[in-house]
């Protein structure tokens, strides 16, 4: 071992060169100190460009002296580097995540530089990239120069995310505890409800796809009653804990890694790291193979929830902007919705609570301008809010504008219907 590239991250970053194109490993595994260390490398780089899905930490995107030397052209937008993809030096390209590997294998974004965070490395010299094999995996396979931040503190996951030692440039020793997240702590009433709905949808023997936020998370503590569930999810986060550990995922209906959890990527407390570390009841695989529409289609009773920003009456579901302003990304919705839709017995379902914080309506006549569409109306089936459920899979636009109306938040149900008849009415003339 002490033969190997071991130095401090101000060291390691230096292998990093104007014009290159830079991977930052994501969510839980963001390298922190390395990204910290890059930026602070401002005054002597030039074009250099970062890309990356969701980051976690304060990583110091929004500092003034790096905007211009450091340019973020990001595949998934998170809090923390929002300022930067919304003004002059950063972007978002819209991409489903199972399609992100291939813009690294095919050259269409190739990487000079890849910061990850890893294990450390076992007996064999074997690291592993812990909560984070997603895109991570072919980052690391097609970056030219792989720099580690290495962790004791990272899980040492099963499945597609292991990485030799020798493959590293550089290695940088750190001891710091990995982000953590609750969502339960958010959950609130409406969730609750919601949950509620969407759990009397899933039956026993189902495969669960959910998203990341208090929604997905009440929803798996609504499924205590259930039975046998399997999961194969991109993200898999605190709800599933318990369900793991009294029994009721079993994965034992699945064709797709049966007995096991499959899942791309993992975002909780450590409650959930401690789970994952060496479990063979978990794999950790590449989001490629995970969000595969012809992989998740062969496990039965796909029930896929994910949520929106908004939902227009006829169904089409923003789920990555706010208008012009880009709040998150594409990610892996509709490579689950439709998933999930060609699964025998399967059910995509889109849920969310029927206003915003500030009391707006997410059910709408119309997306507002420039808003994304990250899944369209002909792929929407279920629509759930605290005030019901929506079924849309064969409803004409005018069905589905009224379907709609009727799980909006009632104080908004008034002007929901003078739309409607503005819309509408017109063809019964």
């Amino acid at each position: 071992m002490s033969s190997l590239p071991w130095m401090s991250a101000t060291e390691a970053v230096r292998l990093v060169n104007s014009g290159d194109r830079v991977f930052i490993h994501g969510s839980a595994a963001t390298p922190v100190r390395l990204v910290r260390a890059l930026l602070d490398r401002h005054a002597e780089l030039h074009d250099v460009e970062l890309t990356a899905i969701s980051t976690f930490g304060d990583l110091g995107f929004d500092r003034p002296e790096v905007q211009g030397p450091f340019y973020l052209n990001s595949l998934f937008v998170s809090a923390n580097m929002r300022s930067m993809v919304d003004g002059p030096y950063g972007d978002y390209v819209p991409v489903f995540l199972s399609e992100i590997p291939r813009l690294f294998e095919k050259g269409i974004l190739p990487l000079d530089v890849a910061l990850v965070h890893v294990s450390p490395p076992d007996r064999h010299g074997w690291c592993s990239l812990g909560v984070s094999v997603d895109v991570a995996r072919s980052a690391v396979r097609n970056a030219r120069t792989l720099i580690a931040q290495v962790n004791p503190n990272m899980p040492r996951t099963l499945g597609d995310g292991h990485v030799h030692i020798s493959r590293f440039a550089a290695l940088v020793e750190v001891n710091d505890p990995l982000p953590e997240v609750d969502y339960a702590a958010q959950v609130g009433p409406k969730e609750r409800r919601i949950a509620e709905l969407v759990s009397a949808l899933v039956e026993d023997g189902s495969t669960l796809q959910l998203g990341i936020g208090a929604i997905p998370d009440a929803i798996l503590g609504a499924l205590g009653g259930h039975k046998d569930l399997g999961i194969h999810t991109e993200m898999c986060s605190n709800g599933i804990i318990e369900l793991v550990r009294s029994g009721v995922v079993t994965n034992k209906y699945k064709k797709k890694h049966r007995g096991k959890v499959a899942t791309a990527f993992a975002f909780g407390t450590r409650r959930l790291y401690d789970l994952v570390d060496d479990n063979p009841f978990f794999t950790f695989l590449d989001a490629q193979y995970v969000n595969d529409g012809k992989v998740i289609r062969e496990n039965p009773k796909v029930v896929a929830v994910n949520s929106a920003i908004e939902v227009d009456f006829t169904g089409q579901v923003c789920a990555d902007s706010i208008g012009t302003y880009q709040f998150s990304g594409v990610g892996g919705q509709m490579d689950f919705m439709r998933g999930a839709a060609l699964s025998e017995g399967g059910k995509p379902i889109i849920a969310l609570c029927s206003t915003t914080a500030k009391g707006a309506s997410k059910i709408v006549p119309f997306l507002k301008p420039g808003a994304g569409v990250v899944t369209t109306r002909a792929h929407v089936h279920y629509v759930v809010t605290e005030h019901g459920v929506a079924y849309l899979y064969g409803k004409n636009l005018q069905q589905r504008a009224q379907a709609l109306t009727d799980i909006a938040a009632p104080e908004h149900r008034e002007e929901l219907e003078k739309a409607y008849r503005e819309r509408f009415e017109k063809h019964r003339s």
